[in-house]
């Protein structure tokens, strides 16, 4: 589409200019590693234009249509978005976006680092030569499901499942972004059966070891030199629960002992066990046990 038509769209658009506005809600403040998910809001006439140095996905949350006029690089797209339409933004490509009403939309932007690093672990061949493609208004039930799971504890705070967790769906959905939107199609590695007994008596010791610090899926992965993408998978297999399941019940399991001992406060027992705050094992501890950590001490 020439300058001109450009330019004629954003006369259209005949409303008062304005910049986009702050996230609503980011995962900047909760120190998340290797993504950053952000929930916007933006009145009608918001405006961006620049390169954005990280990949980005952007998923409509808008509950009625929305018109949005966009360019990535030298391409253009103006039409109506709904929720569940995803805009996918390669790195170092120059963005400028504008909106005709009332827009949400949640951002995930991951490093050039991070995306090569998952695709030598799991993809075979060389990394460097991925490339992401720009696509507008797609649909992916997958990418879709797994960015909603990431806003759900993006809203969830400091109360939410932790960073085991994170790290697994942002693993997965990088694999899902290389499968489904690369230049090349990459074939992922697979891995037939689960882990040995062996491999999972080795991993469970280490998550016992250190259920008072922060257990990374990374650290798990490494420890049995597994990608951290199968070892979720492989894990789970095995065992029948997803890693991060396995680490709260055994954080609750610990909490239980040490509910015992009249002289810890509840506060002191949340964070002997790797909680965040006494309410982050009030939580926790409900859905797995049915009853508060308090009524579980005075029944003891």
């Amino acid at each position: 589409m020439g300058s001109s038509s450009q330019k004629s769209l954003v006369e259209i658009l005949n409303i008062k200019d304005s910049q986009i506005q702050s996230p609503i809600v980011s995962s900047q403040d909760l120190g998340w590693e290797s993504i950053v998910v952000e929930e916007f809001k933006q009145p009608p006439g918001s405006v961006e234009s620049g390169t954005h140095k990280e990949h980005t996905i952007c998923l409509c949350l808008g509950t009625r249509p929305n018109r949005i006029w966009q360019t990535l690089g030298d391409r253009t797209h103006v039409g109506l978005y709904t929720k569940g339409d995803l805009t996918i933004a390669p790195a170092q490509v120059h963005c400028s976006y504008r909106t005709y009403s009332e827009d949400a939309y949640l951002q995930i932007t991951t490093s050039p680092q991070f995306l090569e690093q998952i695709a030598t672990e799991v993809i075979n061949c060389d990394p460097t030569r991925l490339e992401l493609v720009t696509e507008f208004c797609v649909r992916n039930d997958k990418i879709e499901q797994l960015a909603m799971m990431l806003r759900a504890e993006l809203h969830q705070g400091n109360n939410g499942v932790g960073a085991l967790y994170i790290e697994s769906l942002a693993n997965a959905l990088i694999v899902n972004l290389l499968r489904d939107y690369s230049g090349t199609k990459p074939r992922i590695k697979t891995y037939e059966g689960g882990l040995s007994d062996r491999q999972i008596l080795q991993v469970t010791d280490y998550i016992n070891d250190h259920l008072t610090q922060s257990i990374k899926l990374e650290d798990l992965a490494t420890y049995l030199e597994i990608s951290r993408f199968h070892f979720s998978r492989l894990f789970k297999k095995s065992t029948g629960i997803s890693p991060h399941q396995y680490v709260m019940q055994q954080r609750v399991e610990l909490a239980k002992r040490l509910l015992k001992k009249a002289d810890k406060s509840l506060a002191d027992v949340a964070l002997d066990c790797g909680f965040n705050s006494q309410s982050h094992l009030g939580k926790y501890f409900r859905q797995m046990t049915g009853m508060t950590p308090r009524f579980y001490r005075n029944n003891q």
